[in-house]
């Protein structure tokens, strides 16, 4: 099913990985050729500093990507930027604004429905992450991933000049692993427990690059994804519901309706 374009209000994106040869800006584009949202959430690893610091990628897709966000912001959009681990620098400029969009540590939004949303880039998870998978191990997968999205490259290309639809071999690998299981796992549980602990309905992040939307004991847990491997962002509609969706709008998921909150 596609979410009709007229009915987002909210839109959360994350970890676009600008400045990497993996960004892919020109779906993010197509994406916000066809919506006009009130507000625009982008929720971490906007910018890719750590690899840029080694060689910095900044195609004419991704400098238009960066003018087009720049012009949402200077319009009737409220643009709200929470920096990620990758673009860490830019949390000492939380609290002000830059070309009209607001940077902040981490935000409390609050759902048409009155409930209150924690969004947050979800790093601050990262020793229990760790905890979960041995170093080695990590270091090993993180190694096998990279070389993945070298191949990702390739079958995105060859795809397109079939004009076949976006499929990320590294996002398929990444599902059936069982050492991605137990990071998901650990993340969610933790961000979770970072929902009660803040009172909040429920936690919005990005940073794992496992988009995801799904109710857990009254609680929401939301995954913006990636623009790498899934090409994923969560809406907020008028009527006030929340979905997650690709770069074509097609509804991968949608929150359960609550009939109440364990907010307090």
């Amino acid at each position: 099913m596609t979410l009709n374009t007229e009915c987002v209000e909210t839109l959360f994106i994350s970890d676009l990985h600008l400045g990497t040869p993996d960004c892919q800006a020109s779906r993010l584009l197509s994406l916000l050729d066809i919506v006009t949202p009130t507000r625009l959430f982008l929720v971490g690893d906007v910018f890719d500093l750590i690899a840029m610091r080694r060689r910095a990628v900044l195609t004419t897709a991704q400098q238009s990507l960066i003018s087009r966000i720049i012009d949402i912001a200077g319009g009737d959009c409220q643009v709200i930027y929470i920096p990620g681990n990758h673009d860490a620098s830019f949390r000492r400029l939380c609290g002000t604004e830059i070309f009209n969009i607001r940077i902040e540590q981490e935000y409390f939004h609050t759902l048409k429905d009155g409930r209150p949303l924690l969004i947050a880039h979800g790093d601050e998870f990262d020793d229990q992450m760790h905890e979960a998978v041995a170093p080695w191990l990590h270091q090993l997968g993180s190694r096998m991933l990279n070389g993945l999205r070298v191949i990702n490259r390739w079958i995105t290309q060859t795809r397109e000049r079939f004009n076949l639809p976006y499929w990320s071999l590294s996002a398929a690998i990444k599902r059936r692993s069982e050492r991605t299981k137990r990071y998901i796992n650990v993340f969610e549980t933790a961000a979770l427990e970072r929902a009660r602990s803040e009172k909040t309905f429920g936690y919005m992040g990005g940073h794992i690059h496992l988009p995801s939307l799904r109710e857990h004991e009254g609680y929401l847990y939301a995954n913006c994804g990636d623009w790498v491997e899934h090409c994923t962002g969560l809406v907020e509609t008028h009527d006030g519901e929340l979905h997650l969706i690709d770069y074509e709008l097609n509804i991968l998921a949608t929150a359960p309706v609550f009939s109440g909150s364990k907010a307090v």
